[in-house]
Order: C-alpha cells, then sequence, then structure tokens
C-alpha cells in the first residue's frame, strides 16, 4: 500500500528535515507535493532519487491525498489544516495552533501513539520540540511512579527559531571570529553589538533567559507550552510543572534538567532500568554519562544522563535530558504519528 501525502512548509528547516526522514524511513509513498511560499514556488526539492516540484497553497490542492503533514506558523496551519482534513486526508500538524483543542490528540509517538485511534476532526498535534524530547524520557518513570510536581530548566537552541536564528547567531559570531577580544568587549560593553531581529540582545557568546514570548504571570509561552503540553501528552492534569526556558548559542539541539518528584517510591536503580530500554531513549553509562546537544544532533533518541537521587527530598531525581529539536522534538515525531495513522 502507498500513500499519497503532502508537506506544507517543505522547504523549511523541519520541513526539509522530514523529506529526509521520510525517505530513510521508506515511508510508502506514493505521490508526495510539497506546499511552501510564493517566493519559493516552483522550486525544485530533492526527495527519493528524484525531485519533487514547490506549490502555493490554493482550492482543490490536496485533493486525493491521504496524509498531509503541516510545518508552518499556527495562522497558516489554523487556515489550511482543517481544508485538509475536509478533503479527506489525516492531517498531523506540528504547529501550537490545535495542540490544546479537547478534541485533538497531542501526541509523542513512543508515549500515547494509542491516542491517534481517534481522530475527531481527522487533525492531530505534534507536541513542542522541548516537551517533545522531555516527555519522551519521563514516560517511563511516570508510568511507573507518577509525577507529583517538576521543575525543568532549558537551553534551547537557535534552530528552535528556525533558520533566522541560525542566520543570526551565525553573523555574530562571524563578527567575532578570530577576535577574542572583541568577546570580551562584547560581554562587557552592553550594545557592542547591535540587537538582531530575532533576539533583542546578543545570542553569541550570551545566554537568553527569555525563550518565546512573556504570558501570564510571567512566564513565557515555551514555558506554559511545557506545562500544559506535558500534562495532556501523560493524561494527568494534576501533575505540578513549572519551567524557566533559556537560549543558548548552540546551532541544534535543545537540553533541559528535570528535577522531578515522584508520587511513589522511586529509587535511581530503578529508574536506570526503566530507562534502560525504553522506547525513544538512550541512556548513557546507566546515567552516569554526561551527553551533550552535539551528541543528540542528527540521531533518532534522546539522551539522558547525569542522573541522580535528590537527597534535600524523597522519591525525587534529578536528570539531564538533551535531543534533536529538529528530528526528534518536530520531523521524526510527525513521521512517527504518520505511520500509526497508516498502519
Amino acid at each position: 500500500m502507498t500513500v499519497d501525502i503532502g508537506v506544507i512548509g517543505a522547504t523549511g528547516l523541519v520541513g526539509q528535515e522530514m523529506l529526509r526522514i521520510l525517505e530513510e524511513r521508506r515511508f510508502p509513498v506514493g505521490s508526495l507535493r510539497a506546499y511552501a511560499s510564493a517566493r519559493s514556488e516552483g522550486r525544485r526539492l530533492d526527495f527519493a532519487g528524484g525531485q519533487v516540484t514547490c506549490e502555493v497553497l490554493r482550492d482543490g490542492c490536496f485533493d486525493g491525498l491521504d496524509l498531509v503533514i503541516v510545518d508552518v506558523d499556527e495562522p497558516l496551519a489554523l487556515e489550511w489544516a482543517p481544508v485538509a482534513a475536509a478533503a479527506g486526508a489525516r492531517v498531523v500538524d506540528n504547529s501550537a495552533a490545535f495542540r490544546m483543542e479537547p478534541d485533538v490528540p497531542l501526541v509523542v509517538a513512543e508515549v500515547n501513539p494509542e491516542d491517534l485511534a481517534d481522530l475527531p476532526r481527522g487533525i492531530a498535534s505534534c507536541p513542542n520540540c522541548t516537551t517533545m524530547v522531555l516527555v519522551t524520557a519521563l514516560s517511563p518513570l511516570q508510568k511507573f511512579a507518577g509525577i507529583e510536581r517538576m521543575v525543568i530548566s532549558t537551553y534551547q537552541s537557535v534552530s528552535g527559531a528556525g533558520a533566522r536564528g541560525i542566520s543570526e547567531l551565525d553573523a555574530q559570531w562571524n563578527k567575532f571570529a578570530g577576535d577574542s577580544e572583541s568577546l570580551r568587549r562584547a560581554a562587557a560593553i552592553d550594545g557592542f553589538i547591535a540587537p538582531g531581529e530575532v533576539w533583542s540582545k546578543p545570542i553569541a557568546g550570551n545566554v537568553i533567559p527569555l525563550a518565546g514570548s512573556v504570558k501570564d504571570a510571567g512566564y513565557t509561552s515555551e514555558e506554559w507550552k511545557l506545562v500544559h503540553e506535558s500534562r495532556k501528552i501523560l493524561h494527568d492534569d494534576s501533575m505540578r510543572v513549572t519551567a524557566t526556558c533559556v537560549r543558548v548559542p548552540v546551532y541544534v539541539g535543545h537540553a533541559m534538567t528535570a528535577n522531578v518528584q515522584f508520587r511513589d517510591p522511586m529509587s535511581r536503580a530503578q529508574a536506570v532500568e526503566l530507562l534502560r530500554d525504553a522506547p525513544g531513549v538512550l541512556l548513557l553509562d546507566d546515567g552516569d554519562g554526561a551527553p551533550t546537544a552535539l551528541d543528540g544532533a542528527g540521531i533518532d533518541p534522546v539522551l539522558v544522563g547525569r542522573l541522580r537521587e535528590d537527597p534535600s527530598q524523597p522519591n525525587t531525581l534529578d536528570l539531564w535530558v538533551t535531543g534533536d529539536n529538529l528530528r526528534k522534538g518536530a520531523a521524526l515525531n510527525a513521521v512517527q504519528m504518520a505511520e500509526v495513522l497508516i498502519a
């Protein structure tokens, strides 16, 4: 059986990764349509030994498709995902447009694939890339002992802001190239580098404790996504979650610390056993490893290390998690969801 598939946002960072993963995993593509903005209309993208020509979204563009994967900003997703569903395609949406809708499942393939059995609106959502990486690692522990509360600090790469984020970091690093004195001065003198388009302060050689836009109670959109999406995916609205999301000068790979308090007894040894064979997880050195963002870039699993018992309170573990935000955090999970939908 082959599947006629469309990818909206095919020229973006995640869209291009999506095409690579569809090919790598030998997804049974019958025909592929690639949708992009008007400036990319007619652009040819490599796929499966051939090429596909980008087209723009228009009336009737989804006719005959079995599946549509969406990776565009919320306004476009809100407009076109329902159109694709109405045309008879099942839709996997990577935007935040439908994530918290009660009749749209929010899915991590290794955690809650059973939620894809019911698609009242023909749409299923992928969570935010940070949530995806974290929940993949925490799900085996949550199922065993239940999570009472978790405190998360994230270290998010610039590619989470798309190609513009990478370009801005590149431009700022190039300004410092071979000139450690300039880097030192930039650290000491506010305004040495003009604010960029993406961040109001330099990201090169810096850490910005503000990822996303500020929302209720001073928390950012990225922080609230972690709170609400984790609860929905793990089916536990009582779980207490607080987060601080930080942008760091890393190209690819989101990392985070998690301090997790469990409802039932949970030892480090038990966590090692649960994580050692957990789907989508690679536990380094039985939890003693210290995986970096570069270690996790370009591979499927999320990496877990620095696993410790918290000496300040019982039934609490500290762990470090990192994963490729473009791959597992977005494109891979969407393709995995598609595989479940056609199975």
